[in-house]
């Protein structure tokens, strides 16, 4: 691995190519994320494709029921990566690079906190799991077994996530895709090894995901190590371009890192995100359950349908990734034009994607649902609310964009409020149209959710910016 995994920051200039704010530098950043968004999904595909063979249905059941409640929680716990990313890259654009090291040892302290706490509480965690689901007798004890495995590897998800949220604040993303791309490579060999070789079944398949996690948080220690650890030498100079002198503290200790006023902001911040996730997760919680009422049929198109809007979220999420790195650097430098200029080749980024598959979904929509399954009742139920998932790109747009830049901005009482706006607004809609329009009033709420977002933040932001005269 070469030495410009690290990004050397420029100074801010007007037209200057590949200049903060950039086209080429909002790419640099999205390019890696969207790999390592894509390679997400693939640790719990690989888990399913591998049980699949085993010969019982009660080993897919139970490892859905495993990975749905370690993602739920884990998702949960996202504020450790968008927290230490907006928050390391202000510290950056103050050319503050002791200050960049203190949020990483606290987001990793927090972490690890978490990390330890989910491992002391994992009876009642995974008793209630279980008592939710209702699984059978059979599918409970395999889930049992794959939860008391994987439930080791929460330090290491939880550390991860703090490390990957202050690579991007330290506008570098190509260590996140390759720790990711890493830790599907050792999944995949470690689980096929175990299961098939030594003729383990589902707790071969945890043991492969647990030794993937771990590894992964290694891997990105290692990466720390190498690239950036030299930084808290004041005799070393510094690779990212900067002094000696400039930013660094001498000897920063456990004092430093708990000191009052930084961690009374860490924590708030984090709280208003974990806040803003747990709607985020209601809204999304409630759109599985209402179709479910409506049916199996129902529900299996809606997750169908679904599929393409996560499609376009892994996309999207890179260029929020990016809007995260390089609004945080503009904010923390106190550099208003760099600011906007993020901020309009973020949009316009994320105008060409939204108009690419809206044209990819309308001309092969159909095609894709035929390709997920070739139960003939579904495809057909499908068809009657394809067009909703067709305005998915254009409708959720500025929601993607707008939460990358209020990560990087820290104005997570801001982001708070338009998700908690928009979660009331999905919910009303729903309420008040399912009578007359059932499942279509599902979408066209959901719609409406995604809508609401990006329009209060686009007022939301202004006024941050007004406050901060920036």
């Amino acid at each position: 691995m070469q030495d410009n995994m690290t990004h050397p920051p420029t100074p801010p200039s007007g037209g200057q190519k590949g200049g903060p704010g950039s086209f080429r530098s909002v790419a640099n950043i999205a390019v890696p994320s969207i790999v390592s968004n894509i390679t997400v999904p693939l640790l719990g595909l690989v888990d399913v494709a591998i049980t699949g063979h085993l010969g019982a249905a009660a080993y897919i059941a139970a490892i859905s029921i495993g990975s749905m409640v370690f993602n739920t929680t884990y998702w949960l716990c996202g504020f450790l990566r968008m927290g230490s990313s907006g928050l390391t890259a202000q510290a950056l654009g103050r050319r503050d690079l002791s200050e960049t090291m203190l949020w990483l040892k606290r987001a990793l302290a927090l972490a690890l906190t978490i990390g330890l706490l989910l491992i002391a509480l994992q009876w009642p965690l995974r008793e209630g799991a279980l008592w939710l689901m209702s699984p059978t007798e059979d599918v409970r004890r395999l889930v049992v077994t794959y939860f008391n495995i994987c439930i080791w590897g929460a330090p290491a998800m939880l550390g991860l996530y703090a490390m990957n949220g202050w690579f991007i604040g330290m506008q570098n993303s190509r260590i996140p895709m390759a720790v990711a791309i890493t830790q599907n490579m050792v999944n995949i060999a470690a689980s096929l090894l175990l299961v098939f070789a030594l003729g383990m079944k589902v707790e071969g398949v945890a043991t492969g995901t647990l030794i993937a996690q771990w590894t992964g948080l290694l891997m990105a220690l290692c990466m720390f190590r190498r690239f950036y650890a030299k930084h808290l030498s004041p005799q070393r100079k510094s690779p990212l371009g900067f002094p000696p002198s400039v930013g660094r503290k001498e000897g920063p200790g456990w004092a430093s890192i708990f000191r009052g006023e930084d961690m009374k902001r860490f924590f708030q911040v984090n709280r208003d995100f974990f806040l803003r996730t747990l709607c985020l997760v209601s809204v999304m919680l409630f759109f599985t359950a209402a179709g479910s009422r409506q049916g199996e049929v129902i529900l299996a198109a809606n997750t169908l349908l679904m599929q393409l809007y996560l499609l376009f979220s892994y996309v999207m999420d890179g260029f929020a990734n990016a809007a995260e790195a390089l609004s945080g650097k503009s904010w923390g430098a106190r550099n208003a034009t760099a600011l906007r200029r993020t901020v309009a080749c973020c949009f316009a980024w994320g105008a060409a994607c939204a108009a690419l598959f809206t044209l990819l979904y309308t001309a092969g929509g159909e095609a894709f649902l035929q390709m997920l399954t070739d139960e003939p009742s579904v495809v057909s139920v499908s068809r009657s609310y394809v067009a909703w998932a067709y305005l998915v790109p254009a409708c959720s747009l500025a929601a993607f964009v707008w939460d990358g830049v209020f990560i990087g901005i820290t104005a997570s009482r801001q982001m708070l409020i338009s998700s908690l706006l928009a979660a009331l607004v999905f919910f009303a809609l729903y309420a008040a149209l399912r009578p007359h329009l059932a499942n279509h009033a599902l979408w066209l709420a959901f719609l409406g959710y995604m809508l609401t977002r990006g329009i209060a933040q686009t007022i939301l932001f202004r006024a941050v910016c007004r406050r901060a005269k920036m």
